[in-house]
């Protein structure tokens, strides 16, 4: 049986220079990989804890390559297209840089779903940390001014263009630079590699 709730977790590889380029701006490179690889490996675990006791509930990691080419626009459209092709019902999208992220956030994120076609957790920063659709809407994601702080407004504007009036869960801030990171990690010195 295909699941009919599908749980994509779309992140970069935690590599020096292919990841959190913001954050390592301040703390550099290696250090910022680091922070990454923690980040993954949280929302990893939190994906496996919902799956674990969610029936009928699938999870997709795009990691990397994984997502295929493009802006970060047309490789979101890519992945709910892909798992509504493939029967889900529900499909949920996450990044990888909420570190108090939990299953109950994604649970309440599907639960949204059967009342409304569209739930987004919206980002203090002016993005959102995760969104999540009933059918396939890829122009949602067109247009939108990816990394500032008018993804969420902008989003929220083409959705209602398209008939589509989101369930907003909790505000949180997302990990992007220094400011976000220190109430986490805590203080974090240069990694020493010549480009912080």
């Amino acid at each position: 049986m295909r699941a009919s709730r599908v749980l994509v977790l779309l992140g970069r590889l935690p590599a020096p220079g292919r990841c959190k380029r913001r954050l390592a701006i301040d703390i550099g490179a290696v250090a910022a990989a680091r922070v990454q690889r923690q980040l993954l490996a949280h929302t990893l675990a939190v994906a496996n804890q919902w799956r674990s006791t969610t029936a009928n509930g699938a999870v997709v990691i795009a990691i990397g390559c994984a997502q295929g080419v493009g802006g970060l626009g047309l490789r979101m459209q890519r992945q709910f297209a892909k798992a509504f092709r493939g029967g889900a019902r529900h499909v949920v999208l996450i990044g990888s840089d909420l570190p108090l992220l939990s299953a109950m956030d994604i649970n309440d994120a599907f639960e949204a779903l059967n009342q409304r076609d569209l739930v987004i957790g919206p980002a203090l920063d002016g993005g959102y940390w995760l969104i999540g659709l009933n059918h396939s809407h890829g122009s949602l994601f067109s247009g939108i001014p990816w990394g500032s702080n008018q993804v969420l407004a902008a989003t929220t504007d083409r959705a209602q263009i398209l008939g589509l009036y989101p369930w907003l869960l909790k505000s949180r801030a997302d990990i992007d630079q220094l400011q976000n990171l220190n109430p986490w990690f805590g203080d974090c010195d240069g990694d020493g590699d010549g480009d912080g």
